[in-house]
């Protein structure tokens, strides 16, 4: 379940650096008011937790990452 959630929010963070790659648009920031709104950085931060988190999947055994998920 975790592994999902932090995955998930990898996803968001990925979409959004691509807005702001692709576009200068922040989604992020747009929808929870300014780059600096507390709402912002608690996801901007969240972000960050679930990528660390989401490294730990390259040393996982491919078995093991697969019976955590079912």
């Amino acid at each position: 379940m975790l592994d999902r959630l932090a995955l998930l929010l990898v996803v968001i963070g990925a979409i959004n650096w691509g807005s702001v790659g692709l576009f200068q648009f922040d989604i992020v920031s747009w929808i929870f008011g300014g780059a600096s709104s507390i709402v912002s950085r608690i996801i901007f931060t969240l972000v960050a937790i679930a990528g660390l988190w989401c490294i730990s999947l390259f040393f996982r055994k491919r078995d093991e990452v697969l019976s955590h998920n079912d």
